[in-house]
């Protein structure tokens, strides 16, 4: 039987992920990937964006005047007007706020519950795992945005009950990828060391298996906060987000599709915006991938 100072070294790998990226080898392998770079520098522009949207924007956004109504873009206004004479390019900071929090909020409330959920699913197993799985199964068998549209609709237009319903309906995810990643972990033999010196379970799940599984979470968190921000703008144009006259984008691209002929300015920078923070997050999740892969070089 190992020692503990034995079971010490086995049960902390000197190839663990998190250890890496606190050494700085996340970094540099990701720096060779100019395209999760590019992805990385975008997504903390539009942090930045949301962060200071109250400095940035050159107007108040619900402020109207019926004497700017459809303005095309100008040296006063550089992104156009709306059908109300609001500035577009202070719609569309403060559209940032909506859309990155609900994006973070909803992923932050999956991870919540279906960290958990999958780590007991997957260490317990038996009765446990059999009711997590097949729930899990169930709620994937809807297509994503379709039930997170029916929770929505449920709860109730407003930001808050649409993040709500976006996280609840990511959970599956998490409860999956956790499960199969604990089921992979527990089998290697530092966790059998662990388990044989006496700690307890709770013990060996929350120090042994769950910081190896974090890389993994972490990529699936970047990319889900990407389909959160496209249904956070669905819900939205559909009347089930943020309420009028609070920008948001996936509204503004609702009141654009009347105009679309006249300003499409009022399409473009909405659509645009949704656009690049999307590609952002999946460019640096598919590098964040990459980077923790074991395999790669």
């Amino acid at each position: 039987m190992p020692t503990i100072s034995e079971t010490k070294s086995v049960a902390t790998p000197r190839g663990n992920p998190v250890t890496h990226f606190f050494r700085g080898r996340l970094w540099r392998r990701l720096s060779k990937r100019k395209s999760a770079l590019l992805g990385l520098a975008v997504v903390l522009l539009m942090v930045f964006v949301a962060v200071f949207a109250p400095l940035l924007a050159p107007y108040d956004p619900a402020a109207q005047s019926w004497t700017l109504v459809r303005k095309a873009p100008s040296m006063a206004h550089w992104f156009g007007t709306d059908e109300a004479g609001r500035d577009m390019l202070s719609r569309i900071i403060w559209g940032a706020r909506a859309s990155l929090m609900a994006g973070l909020t909803s992923v932050a409330i999956a991870m919540a519950i279906g960290v958990p959920l999958g780590l007991a699913a997957g260490f317990l197993g038996g009765i446990i795992d059999g009711f997590i799985s097949r729930f899990t199964d169930a709620m994937l068998a809807c297509p994503f945005l379709i039930l997170a549209i029916a929770f929505a609709a449920f709860l109730g237009p407003s930001l808050t009950n649409a993040m709500l319903a976006i996280g609840i309906t990511a959970t599956p995810l998490f409860i999956r990828l956790t499960r199969g990643q604990v089921l992979s972990i527990k089998a290697e033999e530092y966790i059998e060391a662990a388990s044989a010196v006496g700690n307890p379970q709770w013990r060996i799940a929350v120090r042994h298996i769950l910081p190896n599984i974090l890389p993994q979470l972490m990529v699936q968190a970047t990319l889900t906060i990407a389909s959160a921000i496209i249904a956070e703008a669905s819900m939205s144009f559909l009347g089930l987000g943020l309420q009028p006259p609070a920008p948001s984008w996936g509204s503004m691209l609702n009141s654009a599709q009347r105009f679309l002929s006249n300003a499409p300015w009022m399409a473009l920078w909405p659509g645009m915006a949704i656009f690049m923070t999307v590609l952002s997050f999946n460019l640096l999740g598919d590098g964040l991938r990459d980077a923790l892969d074991p395999r790669s070089r």
